[in-house]
């Protein structure tokens, strides 16, 4: 498939009709129509089934379409790139995060940075550890920021900061908790558990394991936000990041950290043979200042 094929078959699939697909690219229903068939015929495989007026991918199709996204995206982001060299713009900081981290402190190194660099542009996106060697490997990503390096990947770090384990909890649960929390203070209250593949779910499995320590837990959240929202709903208590603690606290929620303390770093990773630019690098020391204020 040529790029044209790529773009007219991704405009298809996203938008079910021929005609719904020409109006987005501004171009004719016959068009499209001639394009696709070219797609198809050059692939040697039916990409679309027509049913009620609609265009149903076929399962060749569906797993394509994945893979040409991937291409879309890439086409997007060269276009953008051209158009902010006519323009006259800076560099483009493609830059990874933790939710957790996006929550506050990435927002706010950003806004602080774009105050003294108004031409430096920024690609922003969260994502999860197990995402992370991929998004660099495949170049929708320079640098990703995270709480865990991976060990066998041909990547490079520095340390940008460090974070906390903290108790989330609602103040009417505990009012009466002390200014640290000992795990086994928690033992008999309904607890909001992390993911447990993920560092910080690590982490605190092995620390409850060495106190030989069992809490009562009654939901599982894959997602740190996930696991506040839960408590601020009424589930139960959660062990988080401070920096989701941070983001998340409203009328009524408290926060603690743990005794003894559970702290990690947090890296900002990078392909070996891609270093940061000097923009990233400064971008880099403003970011562990803001995440050092908090």
């Amino acid at each position: 498939m040529n790029l044209r094929q790529i773009e007219v078959f991704h405009a298809v699939y996203l938008h079910g009709t021929v005609s719904a697909a020409a109006r987005s690219l501004n171009v004719s229903q016959p068009s499209v129509t001639k394009v696709l068939r070219h797609a198809e015929s050059s692939i040697g495989l039916s990409l679309f089934e027509r049913t009620r007026g609609r265009l149903i991918p076929t399962e060749d199709a569906r797993a394509l379409f994945a893979e040409v996204s991937d291409i879309q995206d890439r086409v997007r982001s060269l276009r953008q790139a051209c158009h902010n060299m006519r323009l006259g713009r800076g560099s483009l900081l493609r830059v990874s995060a933790l939710p957790s981290l996006g929550l506050r402190a990435i927002p706010e190194a950003v806004a602080a940075f774009m105050q003294a660099h108004e031409d430096v542009l920024f690609d922003l996106q969260t994502l999860h550890h197990d995402e992370m060697v991929r998004k660099l490997y495949e170049r929708e990503t320079d640098i990703a920021i995270s709480y865990e390096v991976p060990a066998t990947a041909p990547v490079s770090h520095q340390v940008i900061g460090e974070g906390e384990l903290v108790v989330l909890y609602r103040e009417q649960d505990f009012p009466d908790a002390p200014p640290r929390i000992h795990l086994a203070e928690l033992r008999e209250r309904k607890f909001i558990s992390p993911m447990q593949g993920g560092p910080i779910g690590r982490m605190l499995s092995s620390e409850l394991d060495g106190l030989d320590v069992v809490l009562d837990e009654v939901v599982s959240a894959r997602t740190y936000y996930v696991a506040a929202a839960l408590v601020r709903a009424g589930v139960g208590m959660a062990i988080v990041d401070n920096f989701t603690a941070q983001a998340s606290l409203t009328h009524g929620l408290s926060s603690r950290p743990l005794q003894p303390a559970i702290t990690f770093d947090i890296n900002a990773v990078y392909l070996t043979d891609r270093p940061p630019t000097r923009t990233a690098s400064e971008f880099l020391d403003l970011l562990a200042s803001v995440i050092d204020e908090l």
